[in-house]
């Protein structure tokens, strides 16, 4: 992603193996990782919790179905209580996490169901040596599995039937009423009778009941134990020491196992890293400036500035829909005495907030591509502006129909079309199917564009694993791996949907689009004539062999409670450790390549962009590298899964790693693109600094040690009390939540604002488009570049 340090260059041993070596490494790593992967995936379809045909009472009378439970998991992706609450872990935080509290109902119902039926008193008024009598026949009774594989049918007993009756009654009032204070309006559940369609997904009947009812199985196949184990079929995830789920020790061991792994494969890696020059090399060639071009600029790249101006627009609103997010954890039932719980619900803001991340950060990284395609090629194709503009204008109406359509779906106005035009409920991919296949096709878009963009250079580099050749390769995994969006529908047992979409979430957005962002910065390294071309492709293949080779079956650290067999407690906590290496070798990329533009005090006009690729290092190994690797060890993440450290981690690695790298790509193309006489570095280091600053206050004045707190809370009493209600309004915690405030300011006022305003205004202020720079005034030089032709020597 960046420079190597000189330095180590004079130190290093002559490389040996060749670019052919690392090339076929990469090759292998990838072919090992997806076979791992894939055939891990049919591990978790054949050992999925059973969905029930019937669920039956003692007397074999039926109390629920499977057509009811999938129906109440369509319910609740259709009013989007994924980005409320979360089952199984995974969703918001805000609301609780239903698994966890529906078993909690479940065991305290349970308990005072004996205790009536042995004493006639309350479970609480009993004396202690009765109370643990009743608690370890709770304990055996839920971990009991009454399955019946060959009839299809889950028989109950008597204190498990009145358990799901108090379990229903509970969802019936949350539901019914509402929690304002909570940030959840009355009525969000309607109560309609819709007519059966094949694509309806929610049965007719009693909306509230079947989601009720998936609640309950939920918590059922969290507890009961896998035929022939001693441990459910999440491996006793959620922790709840009353239903007898306790740490198992297979998330002890693999947790000591990759840490030790990390040790030694650290070790390796550095030394293959510095005894091969696994780094690019400074280009001795090269002019000690680096200019900016006269070059004429493209139309397809005079059009991208409104897709960056598109970008921080939409930057700036994912930003106050997050400090409202923020808010609502404080005072849940109006904005500082304005009634928008009804016209804008949590469940809803934060859908928006997550999908225009993901909007923006990929748009701003496939304008770069668009960008960079006649810089490589050599030439612009014919039309090639006009396939730009219809570009944007799809993105624009993506964007635009899926928000609109996530808001009328999780209001529950779309009816059956809501998992086609509304919200598919699912947190990162909320956007309905229909524009889901509209933004695939405008991938697909996209990647014509950059091909005919690339193909002169392609036919010029004999090589097929050459730099340009490397560089369409990642541009093809883009719209490739987004495909895997569309293997699963509501009708999809919720482990197998968990599975396909952390594919897309941590392989599409976290993988395929860092590997492009990877190779498109050291080519422009090389076309800046800072590195050479030989030392550079080496440097690419190994570092995305090692990213590739950790990050690809590293998903597993997203499985190892949704449902999944153990083996991925061991695969992901490895693998997932592994993760950090990569990342620490683009922060070593990252200081050399800040030492290399700044040697010798020669001047650096893209210094701006630089600054956030410098920031992107920074954040790679905080970010998602130390937070990550916290709370993907499974003995950490068994108490935090789902809580508030989960949420420093996203922070820092989505905001810090893949949003700096966005502005920093902005920047970059920017550069060029606007009059040297009204650009302004001065401005965007405010902005820089905003940015990294607040950012730097959300993760450690309050996500990280309300996160602890949280840990320590699950760890003491169980995890529905750490995402219970009470435990937001300790007093401590809900002070940290209010000082939340600050640091959102100083990203939002002191950091979008800026950027926002710099983009904007920079599009009224374009370069010509015959590149006639106007020449300074003697003695008057222009402030953070020059009007010079860019050095493109490449070695």
């Amino acid at each position: 992603m960046a420079t190597a340090s000189a330095h180590l260059s004079s130190q290093a041993a002559p490389q040996k193996g060749g670019v052919s070596f690392w090339r076929h490494a990469l090759i292998l790593a990838i072919l090992i990782g997806f076979s791992g992967l894939i055939m891990g995936g049919f591990a978790v379809f054949r050992s999925q919790a059973p969905i029930p045909a019937k669920v039956v009472d003692p007397s074999g009378n039926v109390i629920s179905t499977a057509d009811e439970i999938s129906g109440g998991k369509a319910v609740y992706q259709k009013y989007d209580l994924m980005d409320y609450g979360s089952a199984l872990g995974h969703g918001a935080y805000l609301g609780p996490d239903f698994t966890a509290e529906a078993l909690h109902i479940t065991v305290i119902s349970m308990q005072d169901y004996y205790a009536r039926a042995q004493y006639a008193s309350d479970f609480n008024a009993l004396a202690a040596e009765q109370q643990a009598g009743i608690a370890e026949r709770v304990k055996t009774e839920l971990k009991t599995n009454r399955y019946d594989e060959a009839a299809g049918t889950l028989t109950l007993s008597p204190a498990q039937m009145y358990a799901l009756e108090q379990v229903r009654a509970h969802y019936r009032q949350l539901f019914t009423r509402g929690d304002p204070e909570r940030a959840l309006p009355p009525g969000m559940i309607q109560e309609q009778h819709m007519p059966a369609t094949d694509r309806a997904y929610v049965a007719q009947g009693d909306q509230i009941q079947q989601i009720s009812d998936f609640f309950f199985w939920t918590a059922w196949l969290s507890t009961v134990n896998r035929p022939g184990l001693n441990y459910s079929y999440t491996n006793n995830w959620p922790f709840d020491a009353a239903a007898g789920n306790t740490l198992t020790f297979s998330s002890v061991l693999w947790s000591g196992v990759s840490v030790t792994l990390l040790v030694l494969f650290t070790a390796l890696i550095l030394f293959l890293y510095q005894r091969y020059r696994m780094y690019m090399e400074e280009n001795p060639a090269a002019a000690r400036e680096v200019k900016l071009s006269m070059a004429p600029l493209t139309p397809s790249q005079r059009k991208t500035a409104k897709y960056f101006v598109v970008v921080t627009l939409l930057f700036l609103v994912q930003t106050f829909l997050g400090a409202l997010l923020a808010h609502y954890y404080v005072q849940g039932d109006s904005f500082y005495g304005l009634d928008i719980l009804g016209l804008l619900p949590f469940n809803i803001a934060r859908g928006w907030h997550l999908q225009l991340a993901v909007f923006w950060i990929a748009t701003a990284w496939l304008a770069l591509g668009i960008f960079v395609a006649p810089l490589v090629g050599g030439k612009e194709p014919k039309r090639q502006g006009l396939l730009v503009d219809l570009l944007f204008v799809a993105l624009v109406v993506v964007v635009a129909g899926s928000l609109l359509g996530e808001w009328l779906g999780a209001k529950g106005y779309l009816g059956n079309l809501w998992f086609l035009l509304g919200n598919q409920g699912w947190e990162y991919l909320e956007l309905g199917r229909i524009w889901q296949v509209l933004l695939a096709a405008g991938l697909g878009i996209w990647l014509f564009i950059v091909y005919r963009g690339l193909k002169p250079a392609l036919r010029a580099e004999k090589d097929r694993g050459g730099l340009t050749h490397l560089l369409i390769y990642s541009a093809v995994a883009i719209p490739f791996f987004y495909g895997f969006a569309f293997f699963f529908d509501p009708s999809t047992h919720i482990t197998m949907s968990d599975y396909w979409r952390w594919w897309v979430i941590h392989l599409w957005v976290e993988g395929m689009f860092e590997v492009f962002a990877v190779v498109v910065i050291g080519f422009l390294l090389v076309k800046l004539g800072l590195v050479t071309r030989s030392s550079t492709l080496r440097a690419l293949y190994f570092q995305l062999m090692i990213l590739l080779g950790s990050g690809i079956i590293g998903t597993g650290h997203h499985y190892y409670w949704i449902g999944a067999p153990d083996m991925w407690i061991a695969l992901g906590a490895v693998f997932s450790a592994l993760e950090v290496i990569p990342l620490t070798l683009l922060v070593l990329e990252a200081y050399g390549q800040y030492r290399m533009v700044t040697a010798g005090g020669k001047q650096f006009p893209y210094r701006a962009a630089f600054w956030f690729l410098i920031a992107t290092g920074f954040w790679n190994l905080t970010g998602a590298g130390v937070l990550g690797f916290l709370i993907n060890l499974p003995v950490v993440n068994y108490f935090e899964h789902g809580s508030f450290l989960t949420a420093a981690h996203g922070h820092g690695a989505l905001a810090g790693v893949y949003g700096m790298l966005a502005v920093g790509l902005l920047l970059f193309a920017l550069r060029d693109l606007v009059n040297p006489r009204w650009w302004s570095d001065r401005l965007l280091s405010i902005s820089f600094w905003g940015l990294n600053l607040g950012l730097a206050g959300m993760v450690l004045v309050s996500l990280l040690p309300i996160g602890l707190m949280q840990m320590g809370e699950s760890f003491t009493n169980g995890f529905w009390s750490a995402r219970s209600f009470e435990f937001y309004r300790e007093p401590l915690v809900h002070a940290l939540l209010w000082m939340r405030i600050v640091p959102d300011s100083i990203f939002i006022g002191i950091g979008v604002m800026p950027l926002a305003y710099f983009t904007v205004t920079a599009f009224f202020h374009q370069r010509a488009a015959q590149g006639d720079l106007p020449e300074p005034d003697a003695g008057q030089p222009v402030e953070g570049g020059h009007q010079q032709p860019k050095v493109t020597a490449e070695a």
